[in-house]
């Protein structure tokens, strides 16, 4: 690196704590934003001074100021950093500055749901701005789990006075007649994932107060028919698995003072081949209906392990391959 006009800033952590979760395990972190920019970084105990040209010192201090909130949280990863130099190299500053700012929720637990990418946030702001969203993404970009979130603080905020999720109880080829056991025994491995997401937010106690109280409902999509829902936040998941007739069910259910929100993956359709998918139909209907938002989240959007990033786009390039091929 060139010594000429070379300046040094110095972040100081709370602990060393803070300070493994921000370097990450061996300063892996640190490596790779030193790859990405023309600075040295050297960690030393709880703190790392950033060491290069300023403009570039200015900029990656700036990226550790972004990336500090979530290592407090300890929920700061590779993915996490990878994304957040991306924006920083593209000179995106004001979107890390955007997305460290905006809290949807604090979980019982004590740790703040935020976006963690553009796609998200653009996400986050149609739920809260429209009557209908449609998150349509692939697996991991956080399309529920941020769903449910807005939906409990509304719920909090006295918004709403009622959550509804739900979602298509038909998924490779199964129906609930064919399955054993009980109603609840019948339904439960369809609505795992968003009561995972419930937990998560709201601990195991307060979730099962509320649902004793009917101010939380998870059912399958069938048991939607014949009712209008006011003053709710519903959420309709694996929305790719209805049949049209059933997203334009659901679609009119919506009653004074509520919000829906809908998401899905046109990928991942598990519905009887030559059957349209419900998602996919509304696409093309209701593109331009005001009050109702179309996201698409993409594999930047991930937030699961960084692998699955890997996997979309490998399957992304198998799908263009394949077509290609005329097969």
């Amino acid at each position: 690196m060139d010594t000429s006009g070379v300046t040094s800033e110095r972040l100081r952590l709370n602990d060393s704590q803070e300070a493994l979760h921000l370097f990450g395990q061996n300063d892996a972190h640190l490596r790779a934003i030193e790859e990405q920019f023309q600075v040295r970084l050297q960690s030393r105990g709880s703190e790392v001074v950033v060491t290069g040209p300023e403009e570039e010192v200015a900029r990656v201090t700036q990226l550790l100021h972004h990336l500090l909130p979530m290592a407090r949280e300890g929920t700061l990863d590779s993915h996490d950093v990878a994304y957040a130099i991306r924006l920083a190299r593209e000179g995106n500053e004001g979107a890390l500055a955007a997305l460290r700012g905006d809290t949807v929720i604090t979980t019982y637990r004590g740790k703040a749901i935020r976006p963690k990418s553009v796609g998200q946030k653009k996400y986050v702001e149609a739920i809260r701005n429209h009557g209908i969203t449609f998150g349509i993404g692939p697996a991991g970009t956080g399309k529920t789990y941020l769903a449910v979130a807005v939906a409990v603080a509304a719920y909090k905020a006295k918004e709403c006075t009622r959550i509804v999720l739900t979602r298509p109880a038909v998924e490779a080829g199964e129906k609930l007649g064919f399955l054993p056991g009980g109603l609840a025994e019948k339904v439960n491995p369809y609505l795992r994932p968003l009561y995972d997401a419930l937990f998560d937010i709201l601990g195991v106690e307060a979730f099962e107060r509320l649902l004793g109280r009917n101010l939380i409902e998870v059912a399958p999509l069938a048991y939607m028919r014949g009712r209008t829902l006011d003053d709710s936040f519903i959420i309709l998941d694996e929305a790719q698995n209805t049949t049209a007739e059933q997203m334009k069910m659901f679609l009119t259910r919506l009653g004074l003072g509520s919000r829906a929100v809908v998401t899905g993956d046109i990928t991942q359709v598990d519905l009887p081949k030559g059957q349209v998918s419900g998602l996919e139909e509304a696409r093309r209907v209701l593109a331009d209906v005001e009050g109702i938002a179309f996201v698409y989240l993409t594999e930047e959007d991930v937030v699961r392990h960084e692998l699955v990033t890997r996997i979309i786009k490998a399957y992304e390039r198998w799908d263009r391959e394949k077509g290609g091929q005329g097969g």
